[in-house]
């Protein structure tokens, strides 16, 4: 079975690593030393680098970690890419550690914002990387795509399985759900969440990943009715 191991960075990103081992890939590497110290811990070999998009604290650690661990293979889309990498779109298959990951476009954060969902048996559950797209009982700001495009981006990551593990970039929850009480004030699932999330952040406790089945519940933009309930609620968020 592969292993995900969880890498804190920043002040409130994660870097995903997965292993089966003896091997690994890094999911959106924004800084490379936290990521080499878990390689290091757990005697991993880097082979490959995935990017969901082209922001800094998700790619600025791809040149020290090439330069480290030379022949890995980086993807994602074109707008990330420099040098020799794999540029993918809609529908491609990536082997990692031999689990078939799909890629997903999902514009809205950025233009350029993919996905990667796998559903292989070599995982406990299906899984998601969905970046700064979907966030634990949120989405990503709108810094070049528009409504519509996250509202079609957010509904084609419903799709999924419901036991989907949403693996995101961000450690929003506690924020976002306080909005999302503001949004849904007569949502129950929501107002228990919330309490929970409290108890979990007071102890520095991280809430990621989470399941698509919970954000069915609880995320107020996956629940938008229409490009238009998104966009209002997101500028309320901006602005919360």
């Amino acid at each position: 079975m592969l292993q995900i191991h969880q890498v804190q960075a920043f002040s409130d990103n994660y870097i995903w690593i997965i292993s089966d081992g003896t091997s690994a890939w890094v999911v959106d590497p924004g800084d490379s030393v936290p990521v080499i110290a878990c390689l290091d811990r757990h005697r991993l070999s880097l082979s490959g680098i995935l990017l969901t998009h082209w922001h800094g604290d998700h790619q600025g650690g791809v040149e020290d970690l090439r330069s480290r661990y030379g022949e890995c293979r980086v993807i994602g889309s074109n707008k990330i890419l420099k040098g020799p990498s794999q540029a993918v779109s809609e529908g491609q298959i990536i082997d990692v550690l031999g689990a078939a990951f799909r890629v997903i476009e999902v514009p809205g954060h950025t233009l350029d914002h993919v996905a990667f969902f796998s559903d292989s048996k070599l995982l406990e559950s299906p899984v998601a990387f969905t970046g700064d797209t979907l966030f634990v009982a949120g989405c990503g700001r709108l810094f070049e795509g528009t409504p519509e495009d996250m509202y079609g981006s957010l509904q084609k990551l419903n799709t999924l399985p419901e036991n989907t593990s949403i693996y995101c970039a961000h450690e929003y929850t506690l924020a976002n759900l306080k909005y999302a009480v503001f949004a849904e004030p007569d949502n129950s699932d929501i107002q228990r969440r919330l309490v929970s999330v409290e108890k979990l952040r007071s102890q520095d406790i991280s809430t990621v990943p989470t399941t698509l089945f919970m954000e069915r519940l609880t995320n107020p933009f996956l629940r938008s009715r229409d490009s238009s309930e998104l966009a209002a609620r997101r500028l309320q968020k901006d602005n919360f």
